[in-house]
């Protein structure tokens, strides 16, 4: 099936597909870049990779420690005078290698508009910090705008001047762009949900080194990664660090320096932002690489076809299950992070979960008092959403027998 069907199949407006094998690249591109506009989509047009974006802000950690310049199990207070959180403890103990593998107990989304992310990591120190470095792996984008204030203070420069330096020109890519300025000047997409174009392109830059604004066409994210198959000095990046997660309904079996680990050897990150989604999977082993953007929270499931057409072994997307067994007790009750509170309960015979939120800013983005979310027992220690949009783990046991943790890739604690 060609890409216009496979677009047409599962209702994302606009695509790129970039396949790297035998040392070539291969492109195409289908659909347009926003339902509004009904601008086509080319190869050249530059979609947001979301969170891949943590694999380039990884590489230019690793080009500091091959450099000499930064040691990975050294606290990162030694190489950023004044890096304060608020446990002391954590202050002293967190190092770049915690922050790589997110084990190091920042929660996952400290969305503050500081403007800079210099600003935005001085705010972390009046944030709540939740578990000590090395004990909990819960993803979190904030630890990894601390790893680009790392880059900006070793370099000198702002973080995204070294991804140009250090990265964008070296490989000669044409369509990066390291923020919405620069996506201007290309054919850019549009995110979308449920069909309706967003209405803001990106959050704050920031937040930048984790995934905000980075865009480009798959084509040159291959480029990329075509570097990370030929330069020795990055294979330390895909070393496993974690040989097990929880499951979020990713297909992740462990993690590397940034990156996911798949398994039988594949590596790869996905990407969401802002109505966007971005998939990159990679086989090492056979120097095969396949990137998939699209513009729709509905990308996943083309992804998948896709990869398994090129050759890459994928897990399918869990789907809900016609007869689920019951949500059972111990997986009950109410977890906390940064943003809510979340219920998960059991209402004559269904389960759901109940978010509230816990500052103004979570408010704003519910709209609502309340968020109430179906959800059926996947696995042993799995929960779905109905729609099949995202998959929870309830992980760890207290003294009672019940789970310490509601985990979606971050982890939210169990606090009733």
């Amino acid at each position: 099936m060609g890409l216009s069907e496979l677009i047409a199949k599962y209702e994302v407006p606009g695509a790129q597909v970039a396949v790297l094998a035998n040392g070539e690249i291969q492109d195409e591109a289908a659909g347009v870049l926003s339902l509004h506009t009904q601008v086509e989509t080319t190869t050249d047009s530059v979609f947001k990779i979301g969170s891949i974006t943590k694999i380039w802000t990884a590489t230019l950690i690793q080009q500091l420690v091959n450099e000499g310049v930064l040691e990975l199990d050294r606290p990162v207070r030694d190489h950023l005078p004044g890096f304060r959180l608020s446990d002391p403890a954590a202050t002293s103990a967190l190092t770049a290698r915690h922050l790589l593998t997110h084990t190091g107990g920042i929660d996952s989304n400290h969305f503050t508009d500081t403007g800079t992310i210099e600003e935005f990591v001085a705010a972390l120190a009046d944030a709540d910090h939740w578990f000590p470095p090395g004990t909990v792996f819960s993803y979190s984008n904030s630890g990894f705008v601390v790893l680009g204030r790392l880059v900006e203070v070793l370099r000198g420069k702002p973080f995204h001047d070294v991804l140009r330096e250090r990265l964008v020109t070296p490989l000669g890519l044409r369509t990066v762009a390291t923020n919405a300025d620069e996506a201007i000047l290309h054919r850019a997409a549009v995110g979308h949900v449920e069909s309706v174009p967003t209405k803001k392109w990106a959050v704050a830059f920031s937040t930048a080194p984790s995934g905000s604004h980075l865009a480009m066409s798959a084509r040159d994210l291959l480029e990329f990664v075509r570097l990370h198959l030929t330069d020795p000095a990055l294979a330390a990046l895909r070393e496993p660090q974690l040989d097990s997660v929880p499951d979020f309904g990713d297909g992740v079996a462990g993690w590397g320096l940034g990156w996911m680990l798949y398994p039988g050897g594949v590596i790869g990150h996905t990407g969401v932002s802002k109505g966007q989604k971005a998939f990159l999977r990679v086989d090492p082993s056979a120097g095969l690489a396949v990137a998939v953007l699209t513009n729709s929270t509905n990308g996943e499931q083309l992804a998948h076809e896709i990869f398994s057409e090129a050759g890459i072994e994928a897990e399918p997307p869990p789907v809900p299950p016609s007869n689920p067994a019951p949500v059972d007790d111990w997986m009950c009750g109410t977890y906390r992070n940064t943003l809510y509170d979340i219920t998960l309960t059991i209402e004559d015979d269904q389960a759901f979960l109940i978010y509230r939120p816990r500052n103004e800013l979570a408010a704003s983005f519910l709209g609502k008092p309340e968020n109430r979310v179906e959800v059926v027992r996947l696995g042993d220690s799995t929960i779905i959403t109905t729609d099949g949009r995202r998959v929870h783990s309830l992980v760890g046991s207290d003294e009672n027998g019940r789970a310490n943790f509601l985990h979606n890739g971050a982890a939210a604690w169990r606090i009733a």
